[in-house]
């Protein structure tokens, strides 16, 4: 029978399984680059990189999250009073360390937890979700995203956003050496191959959005379902992250600086109810928020 125990060591092997894809993919490029312009230095480097950034983005990634969303720390509790007690007090009911607090300035509201580990965790909420829920919701809010720590969903959910980011920042510096570089192979009579692995470049850039939607994809749905449900027993009170999620989905204008990189890691879409309609659906990050209400609305 699956423990959230069995959910940890799940998430912490995925975390391994997508860095040792992301080093595959950057050794290929490296590769292409290398035969492509006659230097296995190009090669080396791409391993090199690889390497450090897998490391850089197990100890960074967290910050990149919050940097991106301008998320400001809160150093006293004077500062947001509710927000520190609901996460002091649910930390010590759910047996961990209290995270550090975020609060990002915009009117949509959302929240998102981080960091590699629950001793270097972080919870970011909108300054939306602070004015528009009440203290039940809003324990309703925190308790998922503590959920989301106690179950190390965090760590494969944070570092995703890095390595995809520069997995597609590669693919255009690779293409657009292919348009603009003059490729060592093709100068040397290998022109058809240099074409042929031009169009492999081409290719890479314009699936990379693609590539980078299935992985988020691939955090799988039941992640949120089971914070839902963890965060719904920590405070004996489904009702309180019902109402929340609710409040949430009625907010149809997406939040400032949404990005689709980051989108997985929000306890609701950042780009808003619009987002959901017609083909986007297939590629939401996110369940049903619908079908979340009627779960926790359903629980005994």
């Amino acid at each position: 029978m699956a423990t959230l125990y069995t959910y940890q060591d799940s998430n912490v092997r995925k975390t391994w399984l997508l860095m040792a894809l992301f080093m595959v993919v950057v050794v290929a490029i490296g590769w292409f680059f290398s035969f492509y312009y006659d230097s296995a230095a190009i090669l080396y480097f791409a391993i090199i990189f690889s390497v450090l950034m897998n490391i850089w983005s197990y100890w960074y990634s967290d910050k990149i999250a919050l940097g991106m969303y301008r998320a400001k720390l809160v150093e006293n509790k004077s500062d947001a009073p509710d927000f520190w007690n609901v996460t002091e007090n649910l930390s010590i009911t759910a047996g961990l360390p209290m995270p550090k607090i975020y609060i990002i300035a915009d009117p949509m509201p959302n929240a998102f937890a981080t960091g590699r580990n629950k001793e270097h965790a972080s919870i970011a909420v909108t300054s939306g979700l602070l004015g528009m829920m009440t203290k039940t919701e809003l324990e309703g809010v925190i308790s998922h995203e503590l959920s989301h720590i106690g179950n190390r969903d965090i760590l494969i959910a944070t570092i995703i956003v890095v390595l995809v980011g520069f997995v597609t920042i590669l693919s255009h510096i690779f293409i657009r050496a292919s348009f603009f570089g003059h490729g060592g192979r093709s100068r040397e009579g290998g022109g058809g191959l240099g074409v042929a692995i031009m169009i492999i470049g081409i290719i890479l850039t314009i699936l990379s959005p693609v590539v980078a939607t299935l992985i988020q994809l691939a955090i799988s749905r039941k992640r949120e379902f089971l914070a839902d449900a963890s965060g719904a027993l920590l405070t004996r009170y489904p009702e309180g992250l019902a109402g929340a999620l609710e409040k949430i989905s009625g907010y149809s204008a997406p939040m400032v600086h949404a990005n689709n990189a980051t989108a997985h890691l929000f306890i609701s879409n950042p780009f808003g109810t619009k987002s959901l309609s017609g083909m986007n659906k297939w590629f939401n990050t996110h369940p049903p928020v619908e079908e979340r209400i009627s779960i926790l609305r359903g629980m005994k």
